[in-house]
C-alpha cells in the first residue's frame, strides 16, 4: 500500500542561530510539536539527522533521506550563523491522519503563530505526493514536488489538502469543506 510523503518548507524571519526570544520560542515549540506528531495515528516516520546531529541542515547526515536540499528560491544563508529556514520531510499512512495531526492540538497552535516566525513568500509551504510502500523519499524529492506545485498547481505529482489526489491519481476529497 502506498504511503503519503509530506515536505514542508518555510523561510524564517531570522536565522536559527538568532538568540532572540522569538527564535528560541519557535525552536521549543517545534520540538514539542514533533514529539506530539510522532505519536499520532497514521504517522510513519520523518527525516532525522544521524545521531541527532546538531548544526546547519546542509552539513548533517540524513541517511536514507538523502542530502539536504532547499527550493531554488531560498535566498538566505547555509551556514550555522545564517540558515533561516524550517523544513520537514515525513511519511504518513493517509491524508486524513496527516490532516488531523496538522490541524489539531499543538501543531494547530503553532500554525496560528506562523506569521510571527515565517516570512510570507507567496509560495506553497508544503507538498504531498504518494510513494510506494518501502520507499523513503529524499529531500530533493520534496524540493522538486514543492517547486512543481508552485509552477503547475495541484496534480497527482504534487498536491495540497484542498486539492488532493488518491494513489491512483484520481481527485480525492478529504472532508466536506476541505
Amino acid at each position: 500500500m502506498p504511503h503519503l510523503a509530506l515536505y514542508t518548507f518555510g523561510v524564517l524571519k531570522s536565522p536559527l542561530a538568532d538568540p532572540a526570544p522569538l527564535t528560541r520560542e519557535l525552536h521549543d515549540t517545534g520540538e514539542a510539536v514533533y514529539r506530539k506528531i510522532s505519536r499520532h495515528p497514521g504517522y510513519l516516520a520523518h527525516a532525522e539527522a544521524a545521531g541527532g546531529g546538531q548544526g546547519p541542515h546542509f552539513d548533517l547526515d540524513w541517511g536514507a533521506w538523502g542530502e539536504f536540499a532547499v527550493p531554488a528560491w531560498y535566498g538566505k544563508g547555509c551556514t550555522a550563523e545564517t540558515t533561516a529556514l524550517a523544513a520537514t520531510l515525513s511519511l504518513w499512512t493517509d491524508p486524513h491522519s496527516a490532516f488531523d495531526a496538522i490541524y489539531t492540538g499543538l501543531h494547530r497552535e503553532a500554525l496560528n503563530r506562523r506569521h510571527d516566525w515565517f516570512e510570507r513568500t507567496g509560495r506553497p509551504a508544503y507538498a504531498f505526493w504518494w510513494v510506494p510502500d518501502g520507499v523513503i523519499p529524499v529531500w530533493q524529492d520534496g524540493v522538486s514536488r514543492l517547486e512543481h506545485l508552485h509552477d503547475h498547481g495541484s496534480a497527482p505529482h504534487a498536491f495540497t489538502f484542498h486539492h488532493a489526489f488518491a494513489p491512483d491519481g484520481t481527485p480525492a476529497r478529504l472532508r466536506p469543506g476541505v
